[in-house]
């Protein structure tokens, strides 16, 4: 397995359980628990971070093009419809 595999694998990975930690802390009545899991998340968050930053760097992550001044309007818009 190469370099660029291992990266994304990882990210993927890392992704999955920064989801599953979100599950977590949402159901859990536990304060004490749910402030380690919020430490745990974070630390997981920094990680994330760091990993992506080294894919940019390397180009084995290019990301998506930013939405235009009209796309973020529009997505704006369907928001503030649900709202009311």
């Amino acid at each position: 397995m190469d370099e660029k595999t291992m990266v994304a694998d990882s990210l993927e990975s890392i992704n999955s359980e920064l989801e599953k930690f979100g599950n977590m802390i949402a159901q859990t009545e536990n304060q004490e628990l749910k402030q380690k899991l919020k430490m745990i998340r974070n630390q997981c968050e920094m990680s994330q971070e760091e990993l992506y930053q080294i894919a940019r760097s390397k180009s084995y992550y290019v990301p998506a093009a930013k939405a235009t001044q009209e796309e973020v309007a529009h997505v704006k818009s369907l928001f503030t419809q649900k709202m009311m």
